[in-house]
C-alpha cells in the first residue's frame, strides 16, 4: 500500500475548516478489470481506514474519479462495499472499475458532507447524483457604497457592499423586478461614472423611472428615504409601502397638487401589479426554499420555488443526472447539499419526503449560512398546499421532459438512419464562425444530444493567427485543430463522451472538404461530417447536405428531421454572432493606451483629453508628451518609447 502526504485543501475555505484533521491515503490495486480486483483495492484501503467521519474517493485505473461519498465512520462505511452481492447492479459496475482510493477526514460528518459537496462539483463523478444545471442564479443588489445607492442585477461573487436579494430563477424574473423598482421607488440603475458625468437628466427620468439623483433632482435625504421603501419592499413588507404611498397621493391631491399626485398613482398601480402577478402566495412564509420531487419512466424532476419575504421570485424545473437505482430521497438530499454550495441557504427549506440524515443537513447547512437553518416537511395548512402546488409542477415539467426525449430520440434515430451513421448521435457538435471583414473573428461551438441542447459544453474560439479578410476555411481550420488537439491531450482514450459522434458545419462542399482534410491530418478517421449549405437565394428550408463521399441530401418542406437540423445550424450561428458581438463591443471599449505599462486609469483619461484620441497619443512627439498634466517627463519617455522603438 502506498501513502501519500494529505493535499491542499480542495477549496479555499476548506483551509479553516480541515485543518486540523485531516489525512490522505491512496491505494492501488491491479489493473484487471473485474470486480475482484476492484474489491481487492477497497480491502487494502480498509487496513488501515479510521472510524472516524470523512469523505472518501473511489478512482478508476486512470485515476478518474468515479465516485464521492461521505461517512460518519469510513471503516464502516466503506466495508459495505466488499459485500458486492448486497449492492445494486450500479454499484457493483463501479467497483469493478474501482482500483484506488482517496480518503480525507474531518471533525464531523456535517464537515464531511460540505466537502462530499465541493468535490462532487469539481470532478463530477459518473456515479453521483449530479446537479445537471450549475449556472449561478441572478440576485438583485442594491449597494451602498454611493451617496445614492445604486439598484442593479448581479451574478458571481458577492464581494460589492450592499444588499443582496435572491436568488431568483431567471434573469428575467430579475428584470421584472428591476423594473417594478424602477417604477416604484424610482432608484437610479446606471454606473458611477455615468452618474457622475451628467449634466441633465437621462430618459429614465423622463419617463418616470429615476428621481434623477444625478443632477440634483432629489436630495440625498428624500433619495434615503426612497431606498428604505425599496428594501422594505424587498424583504416583504410590501403592505407598509402601499399605505404610504396611498397616504402621499391622497396628500398631494388634497394640496391640489394633482402632478405629484399622478405619480404616487402610477407607482401605486406597479405596486399593485406586482402583488397580483404572483403565482405562488406564500403569506407568512417568510424567506423560504420549496422543493417538489417527482420520479418517471427513469427520470426525476424538482421543482425549486424561491420565496423571499413572502413573495415569489421564481420557479425552476432541474433534471438531476446519474439518477438511475437510486432512492428519490437520496436524489434529493444529493441535490440540496449541491444546489447550496453556492447559494446562501434561507431559514426554512420545505420538502415533500422525509430526507435520510436531515438532521446533518440541517447542520451543514447552518453552518453554511452562520445561522439556524430549518427542513420541514408540512403535513397541513397552506404549506402543504404550497408542497403539493411544487409537486404538480414537477410532475408537469417531467412529462413535457419525457415527451420532448421521446420526439428527440425519434429524430435521432431518423438522422442516423437518414445519413447512414454508425450509430444514433449521442453527442452532436455544431461550428459555426462570424466575423467583419476579418476583424474581432471567432468560431463558435454548440454541443445537442438527446437531451437537447448542452448549454454548458458550449465553446468560444478567439480565432489568434493572421487569418486573410473573409477566409472561412482558415477560420474553421484553426477552430478544429485547437478542438480536437485538446481532445487528444486530455481525453486520448475517449473515455469521457467528449468526443462527437457527429460534426455539423455551416457550408458546402468547399467547407466539408477542408474540414475532412483537417481531421484527416489530426488522425481523425471515424468521425461523421455533414455540411449543411444554404438554399438559393439563402432560403430556410431549400438547404443541401453535403456528405464527405460526394452525396447531397435535401429534404421537403415542413419535414421534421429538416427543422431539427435548421434548429441545430440556427443556434451554432446565433451562438457565434453574440460571441462576435461581445467582441466587437469590448473592442469599442479599449485602446491601445490600455496596453502601455504604467497609463492606469488617470493617466489615460488625461491623455486623452489633451490629445482628443489614441491615435493622437500614438503620433505625439516627446515634447507634446511632456506637456500633459500629470504626466511626467519620465512617463512621456517610457509612452514615447514604446509607441516608438529604437530599431
Amino acid at each position: 500500500m502506498d501513502r501519500t502526504p494529505a493535499d491542499r485543501p480542495e477549496h479555499p475555505r476548506d483551509a479553516e475548516r480541515f485543518s486540523e484533521e485531516k489525512a490522505t491515503y491512496t491505494v492501488r490495486g491491479t489493473d484487471t478489470p473485474d470486480l475482484e480486483a476492484g474489491i481487492a483495492a477497497i480491502r487494502n484501503v480498509l487496513k488501515t481506514l479510521p472510524a472516524r467521519p470523512g469523505v472518501y474517493r473511489m478512482q478508476d485505473a486512470r485515476g478518474e474519479v468515479l465516485y464521492v461519498g461521505k461517512a460518519r465512520s469510513l471503516k464502516s462505511r466503506v466495508v459495505n462495499y466488499t459485500q458486492v452481492m448486497r449492492l445494486s447492479k450500479r454499484l457493483q459496475r463501479m467497483i469493478s472499475q474501482t482500483r484506488s482510493m482517496t480518503i480525507v477526514t474531518t471533525r464531523t460528518e456535517a464537515e464531511a458532507l460540505l466537502l462530499e459537496a465541493q468535490l462532487i462539483k469539481r470532478f463530477r463523478p459518473p456515479y453521483n447524483v449530479l446537479l445537471r444545471d450549475d449556472k449561478s442564479f441572478p440576485f438583485i443588489l442594491l449597494r451602498e457604497d454611493h451617496a445614492f445607492p445604486r439598484v442593479q442585477k448581479h451574478r458571481g461573487a458577492r464581494r460589492a457592499k450592499g444588499h443582496y436579494y435572491g436568488p431568483f430563477a431567471s434573469a428575467g424574473s430579475v428584470t421584472r423586478t428591476l423594473n417594478a423598482l424602477q417604477k416604484l421607488f424610482l432608484l437610479r440603475s446606471c454606473s458611477d461614472s455615468f452618474f457622475a458625468n451628467r449634466s441633465r437628466p437621462c430618459l429614465l427620468y423622463q419617463i418616470r423611472r429615476c428621481s434623477a439623483p444625478c443632477v440634483g433632482r432629489i436630495d440625498e435625504a428624500a433619495y434615503g428615504e426612497l431606498v428604505e421603501e425599496a428594501k422594505a419592499f424587498l424583504a416583504g413588507k410590501s403592505t407598509g409601502v402601499q399605505t404610504r404611498l396611498g397616504k402621499s397621493m391622497a396628500e398631494a391631491a388634497e394640496r391640489q397638487d394633482y402632478e405629484l399626485a399622478a405619480v404616487y398613482r402610477d407607482r401605486l398601480r406597479a405596486l399593485t401589479y406586482i402583488q397580483g402577478s404572483q403565482t405562488v402566495h406564500a403569506e407568512g412564509l417568510g424567506d423560504g426554499d420549496i422543493f417538489a420531487l417527482a420520479g418517471k419512466g427513469g427520470g426525476v424532476c424538482i421543482q425549486a420555488f424561491f420565496i423571499r419575504g413572502g413573495q415569489n421570485w421564481g420557479h425552476r424545473a432541474f433534471f438531476p443526472a446519474h439518477t438511475a437505482e437510486v432512492p428519490e430521497e437520496e436524489v434529493l438530499s444529493s441535490f440540496l447539499v449541491q444546489f447550496y454550495e453556492d447559494m446562501p441557504p434561507p431559514r426554512r427549506i420545505l420538502v415533500d419526503r422525509e430526507l435520510p440524515e436531515r438532521a446533518v443537513l440541517e447542520e451543514a447547512l447552518c453552518q453554511r449560512a452562520g445561522r439556524k437553518v430549518a427542513i420541514e416537511r408540512p403535513q397541513r395548512g397552506d404549506r402543504a398546499k404550497l408542497i403539493e402546488q411544487a409537486r404538480r409542477n414537477a410532475e408537469e415539467a417531467l412529462d413535457r421532459r419525457q415527451a420532448e426525449s421521446t420526439t428527440q430520440a425519434k429524430l435521432l434515430g431518423e438522422l442516423a438512419d437518414v445519413f447512414e451513421l454508425p450509430d444514433v448521435p449521442k453527442r452532436i457538435e455544431v461550428y459555426d464562425n462570424s466575423h467583419i471583414m476579418g476583424t474581432n473573428a471567432t468560431g463558435a461551438m454548440i454541443v445537442a444530444g438527446p437531451e437537447g441542447f448542452r448549454n454548458n459544453q458550449y465553446r468560444k474560439f478567439n480565432i489568434k493567427s493572421a487569418i486573410t479578410p473573409g477566409d472561412d476555411f482558415g477560420m474553421m481550420r484553426e477552430v478544429l485543430e485547437r478542438r480536437f488537439a485538446r481532445l487528444e491531450k486530455d481525453d486520448p482514450d475517449r473515455a469521457s463522451g467528449e468526443w462527437p459522434d457527429l460534426l455539423l458545419i455551416d457550408g458546402g462542399k468547399g467547407q466539408l472538404s477542408a474540414v475532412c482534410e483537417i481531421l484527416e491530418n489530426a488522425g481523425v478517421h471515424d468521425i461523421p461530417v455533414i455540411g449543411v449549405a444554404k438554399g438559393p437565394d439563402r432560403n430556410a428550408g431549400r438547404e443541401t447536405f453535403h456528405l464527405p463521399n460526394g452525396r447531397e441530401i435535401t429534404f421537403p418542406p415542413n419535414n421534421a428531421l429538416l427543422f431539427y437540423l435548421q434548429r441545430l445550424r440556427d443556434e451554432a450561428h446565433r451562438f457565434a454572432i453574440g460571441t462576435h458581438r461581445a467582441k466587437r463591443s469590448k473592442s469599442l471599449t479599449t485602446s491601445t493606451l490600455d496596453e502601455v505599462p504604467g497609463i492606469g486609469p488617470n493617466r489615460k483619461r488625461a491623455l486623452l483629453m489633451h490629445f482628443g484620441t489614441a491615435r493622437a497619443v500614438k503620433g505625439a512627439a516627446l515634447d507634446d508628451l511632456e506637456r500633459v498634466p500629470g504626466i511626467s517627463k519620465a512617463m512621456a519617455r517610457q509612452l514615447y518609447d514604446y509607441f516608438h522603438p529604437r530599431g
